[in-house]
């Protein structure tokens, strides 16, 4: 894949993110990794749908321009941090879909086993904890997901995918999003039905034709029924000795008993 290539890419996926609400104004950012060195990113202060190829900027893992001309956007932090801890990921994208958002605001995350497409492609999908935007407190709150996980809400803030190629984080942000929108609908319904273990099994050894084979499985660690997040063996998924992991389910739990 060129660099044109991929800049164009960035730039037709910057268009449909931009058409499709999952920002507004300047918001969200994409980025792809060019080389074992160097990130092509968005640029700060620029609307996702009227980008240009010539206006993406080139960066290196501590978020240096290696580009004459625009800034890189202000969330690169977070960009680079996947990058760095996730050697195979290729590119990030980071946007503020109204349902995903709405859910992450209310402190809510997708780690029930419910619809069979997410289970098999995305996996569980947490809510990290809040932290300030464009600091190094935003990366850090992925530090407990971010090798079990592509897809992530981030509290009080918007979402985050990450991909095997630009398309790849792209589509991952769409379905996250549509995912949202029916959990909020089946919501007005009743709530959604949680699937029984059994269901969630057989799901799962589907993952290997999708090639997710490895991401975390959700509620399926559960020893009885899969009751998702409020599960006494959530932790289990993590690692149980971790304060922040531990500070997150606790928070998760008590949001959904309030």
């Amino acid at each position: 894949m060129t660099e044109l290539s991929l800049r164009r890419q960035i730039c037709e996926i910057g268009r449909r993110m931009y058409e499709k609400n999952f920002v507004a104004s300047n918001d969200g950012n994409i980025s792809a990794r060019l080389d074992a060195d160097r990130v092509l990113t968005t640029p700060t202060g620029v609307s996702k749908g009227f980008m240009t190829p010539e206006s993406l900027v080139v960066v290196d893992l501590e978020g240096r321009p290696l580009s004459a001309g625009a800034k890189p956007s202000s969330e690169i932090l977070l960009h680079l941090f996947i990058y760095r801890e996730r050697p195979e990921a290729q590119a990030v994208v980071h946007a503020h879909p109204l349902h995903a958002t709405g859910f992450a605001v209310a402190g809510i995350s997708f780690e029930e086993c419910v619809a069979p497409e997410i289970i098999v492609t995305l996996g569980s999908i947490p809510l990290a904890p809040y932290g300030t935007p464009s600091t190094q407190k935003l990366p850090e709150t992925l530090r407990p997901f971010v090798h079990h996980n592509d897809a992530f809400l981030l509290a009080n803030h918007g979402a985050v995918t990450v991909g095997k190629d630009l398309w790849d984080a792209y589509y991952k942000m769409e379905r996250l999003e549509h995912y949202a929108h029916i959990l909020f609908i089946s919501r007005q319904l009743g709530g959604e039905k949680i699937l029984p273990k059994a269901e969630v099994q057989e799901l799962l050894d589907l993952r290997g034709k999708y090639g997710q084979a490895g991401l975390n499985p959700g509620c399926s660690t559960c020893k009885d029924e899969c009751i998702g997040a409020s599960c006494l063996n959530y932790a289990n998924k993590y690692d149980p000795h971790s304060e922040d992991v531990i500070e997150a389910i606790v928070a998760r739990i008590a949001a959904r008993v309030r």
